[in-house]
């Protein structure tokens, strides 16, 4: 048993020297992180500057990209509606000649004289008109017939509500 406290006792003075580097080399490096932490605090606010730089120049350069492809997709929409618009209009004139034909169609199945037909009828009265002027002047007008008057005898609708209650009570004498 003496050998073996012998022998730790022997383990615990090599033992003093390790610790006693253990505790240097932890000193260091909690020195070391020491420097580095006032070496970054000193240098952060130069890095944050940096950064803050290099943001708001991508935010520019984002920026005008967006715009770019904004005004891209906005000129595109503008000649695609511009486009539609001219196909739409095209169509609305075919729509409107085809409504325009049935209707004339159906007017015409109806016995309704057409804008034709009474511009027909028009430059014909005038040609007669031309030619009774032509025929007056040359000769004697004929006599145009005398107006007839027709007299219409109208019947007086004598209506018993209209007569007072007592003359219809009274008698005639």
């Amino acid at each position: 048993m003496v050998k073996k406290l012998q022998k730790s006792s022997a383990s615990k003075k090599s033992a003093l020297p390790l610790s006693g580097s253990v505790k240097d080399s932890a000193q260091q490096i909690w020195q070391a992180g020491l420097g580095a932490f006032t070496k970054a605090q000193a240098e952060g606010s130069k890095a944050i500057e940096a950064l803050i730089k290099e943001g708001v120049s991508m935010q520019r350069k984002t920026q005008s990209v967006a715009e770019e492809k904004i005004s891209e997709a906005s000129s595109k929409m503008s000649s695609m509606a511009t486009d539609i618009s001219s196909k739409a209009s095209g169509q609305w004139d075919k729509l409107e000649s085809i409504f325009e034909d049935r209707v004339a169609k159906a007017l015409n199945k109806l016995g309704v004289p057409s804008a034709k037909d009474v511009n027909a009828l028009i430059a014909r009265i005038d040609e007669l008109n031309k030619s009774v002027q032509k025929l007056s002047a040359k000769g004697a007008a004929p006599k145009a017939p005398a107006k007839r008057t027709v007299k219409v005898a109208v019947k007086p609708v004598l209506k018993k509500a209209a007569k007072p209650a007592a003359k219809r009570a009274a008698p005639t004498v």
